[in-house]
């Protein structure tokens, strides 16, 4: 299987492959005939297997990591390449699309045996069945244990998962801005993006593909989980009560026809970003699945459920995050067996600096989980 994935491996980096892993039996009893997972790799998987890295992406992010031979920027590029701690000329690095995603890997927006979309139809998957799923196709690559797994945000649980699911496959494990469970906050926070697409009368239950897509709602959606991925502070320094351009916001009789702050303009275009590249089935598949994160459901206690790992843990989290707390990353830690402590990105930006600041955590990991 080693010998047949070098010989099938692309010409670059960074490439968009699919693999077929099957049917999938799902946690909640749905089922999927006929699994494909999008997937990119940087460098060479050695002899003995023993470099393989997974890197996994958050709620609306794709397997495109890194640069790599494409033409197009990688989300995590700080991160990951020649040089870089995740380094490339070293490690080989995995990135999977996640089950029940649009950039690649079967989702609501695939064709269903019946040849139409799935749409309302598509069954509910839990961060373990994209796990269960991404486990499959590391058989395929030949891959039997991973030098380490990591990932932010929902990333960061599926990293988790995939140390207490399969321990005897991953020596090193780094979650970063996320937590042991989603929390009673984070599900209000999510809850109201769902409904926000729900509600968009296009959404049609999820069967719109015919037709105009729900792109108020999920845009309304993106408005509500930007503003968690952002601190106070940095919205304040950044906009504070400044008009946007020449538009007035006490300049009309009438509400609708008053200008935008500079904010309301921000997530404007965040909105715009999101519908132009998202779907919104996905969207509502993807943060259904990290509602249902918990690393103790059916585990017993939370304790219980990490005690047993094995891995080697690194956990950060971000200081001014206010979507998942430096406290929750501190008692994910303390579950953990022996000393583990939290590394912190130190920053005003809020949860999204573990994407935009990763960079103060070279040093760490580079020392910790990278050192070549």
């Amino acid at each position: 299987m080693h010998s047949g994935f070098d010989a099938a491996a692309p010409a670059g980096d960074g490439l968009l492959r699919i693999g077929s892993i099957g049917p999938l039996a799902l946690e909640t009893g749905g089922e999927l005939p006929d699994v494909q997972l999008a997937f990119e790799t940087w460098g060479r998987l050695n002899r003995d297997g023993s470099n393989a890295v997974l890197v996994q992406h958050a709620l609306t992010g794709s397997s495109h990591v890194a640069r790599g031979s494409s033409e197009e920027e990688g989300w995590w590029d700080a991160l990951v390449g020649p040089g870089c701690p995740v380094d490339t000329d070293h490690y080989f690095v995995v990135s999977v699309n996640m089950l029940g995603g649009c950039y690649g890997s079967t989702g609501p927006a695939s064709l269903a045996p019946d040849g139409t979309p799935w749409g309302s139809r598509f069954p509910f998957v839990t961060i373990r069945d994209s796990v269960r799923a991404e486990s499959l196709l590391a058989d395929q690559l030949g891959i039997g244990r991973w030098h380490s797994v990591l990932g932010g945000s929902m990333g960061g649980a599926r990293a988790l998962e995939w140390a207490l699911m399969y321990p005897q496959r991953v020596e090193r494990c780094a979650v970063i801005a996320c937590t042991a469970a989603s929390s009673a906050e984070q599900i209000a926070f999510a809850q109201a993006q769902l409904q926000a697409i729900r509600l968009d009368p296009a959404y049609r239950g999820g069967d719109y593909y015919d037709g105009p897509h729900p792109d108020a709602g999920l845009g309304l959606a993106r408005r509500i989980a930007h503003i968690t991925y952002r601190s106070e502070h940095e919205l304040e320094a950044r906009f504070g009560r400044a008009e946007q351009d020449a538009e007035q916001p006490l300049g009309a009789v009438l509400p609708a026809d008053r200008g935008r702050y500079q904010v309301e303009s921000y997530l404007d275009h965040q909105a715009d970003k999101l519908v132009e590249r998202f779907d919104a089935n996905s969207y509502v598949v993807l943060t259904e699945a990290l509602m249902s994160h918990d690393a103790a459901r059916d585990r017993g206690s939370l304790d219980a459920a990490l005690r047993g790992a094995t891995s080697e843990f690194f956990i950060a989290a971000v200081d001014s995050d206010r979507l998942y707390f430096p406290e929750q990353s501190q008692r994910l830690a303390d579950g953990l067996p022996g000393d583990v402590p939290v590394h912190t990105i130190s920053s005003p930006v809020g949860h999204d600096a573990f994407l935009t600041q990763i960079h103060q955590l070279d040093a760490q990991l580079r020392a910790t989980l990278y050192a070549v």
